[in-house]
């Protein structure tokens, strides 16, 4: 009899599980929405790599990537309220401006949709969760670096996109660092609203009409190479040290060639990875701390999740290279 059992048990057990195996996907309605500040960029292209490799990992997940093709935040924030409007299973968005999309997330998470912001926050909004980069901490690094390259002391360049969250967050990094270097001050900031060559324009003005920075600092991703280039057309290519931000293509290669000498780099990949990751807690309700997010007196989630950086430079690029290309 306990033998019969026994044959009985393995024969049920491959049929269990083709019965398993046959059953309803466990993410076959879901739909989740990244909206990006700035689509053709490599940064959120490395964002939107992380994203999919995450939905893939769920079978069943449908996903959208969306956003403006340069730094436009109405556009962004139009895509954001058609993302809403679709009703998806969750956004990951990254706001242009804090306080312009503050409403729209209040609305979307009001309405059952769970909002998580990455790489740039909107703290004073209803966000469930901030996953990205400890902004503040990314300008130290910053301002550091290239205090270390001037010796403590020079006039310096900041450049950045005015009025983001994470780019202030950066740009008080920076001059907290300064203050710890009295041989340095801040001579100048500007905005270059995302583009390098606004970027590169407004340095190549500023030498041109007689200024010389000691060093530049980059707080976006497209303005080290705009700098960089700028300079090069006047002959003063990595002549006056750059610190860009990001790990874009084109800064690594100016750093092998000498026209950049550092960059921050973040972790775009990671925000969309685990920024789908934690929208999938959030509609299975994973932690369970309360039974449902939308009714819970907090998130359930963490406040914020700092993804980190490292600073890349002449010793370590290479390596870093051969490493993201073993992918």
């Amino acid at each position: 009899m306990a033998r019969a059992t026994k044959i009985l048990q393995v024969i049920a057990l491959p049929f269990l599980l083709l019965i398993t195996s046959c059953g309803p996907a466990a993410h076959s309605n879901e739909r989740y929405v990244f909206v990006a500040a700035n689509v053709n960029i490599p940064y959120w292209q490395n964002a939107k790599a992380g994203f999919l490799d995450s939905a893939k990992a769920m079978k069943g997940v449908k996903t959208e990537f969306v956003g403006p093709a340069s730094y436009a935040p109405n556009d962004e924030l139009k895509a954001f309220q058609d993302a809403v409007a679709s009703a998806p299973t969750g956004i990951l968005v990254s706001p242009a401006q804090a306080d312009l999309f503050k409403d729209a997330i209040n609305s979307a998470v009001s309405a059952g949709i769970p909002v998580i912001c990455v790489d740039s926050d909107s703290p004073g909004s209803h966000r469930l969760l901030f996953l990205g980069t400890d902004n503040y901490r990314a300008g130290m690094e910053s301002g550091k670096t290239l205090a270390t390259l001037l010796y403590g002391h020079g006039g310096i360049v900041l450049v950045k996109i005015a009025g983001q969250n994470n780019q202030e967050e950066r740009a008080r990094g920076v001059h907290d660092a300064v203050k710890e270097n009295p041989g340095m001050v801040i001579g100048a900031e500007i905005n270059d609203s995302g583009s390098a060559d606004v970027a590169g324009n407004e340095i190549g003005n500023m030498v041109r009409r007689g200024g010389h920075p000691a060093g530049i600092i980059c707080l976006e991703a497209t303005c080290g190479p705009g700098v960089a280039n700028a300079l090069d057309q006047l002959g003063m290519a990595g002549k006056i040290p750059i610190v860009a931000m990001d790990a874009d293509p084109k800064t690594l290669t100016l750093i092998n060639q000498g026209m950049v000498s550092a960059t921050v780099a973040q972790k775009p990949y990671t925000m969309g990875y685990f920024g789908l990751q934690f929208l999938d807690d959030l509609h299975h309700n994973r932690v369970h701390e309360f039974p449902d997010w939308r009714t819970a007196p907090v998130s359930p989630l963490p406040d914020i999740v700092d993804t980190g950086t490292m600073v890349l430079n002449t010793h370590n690029v290479q390596a870093y290279l051969s490493a993201t290309q073993q992918q």
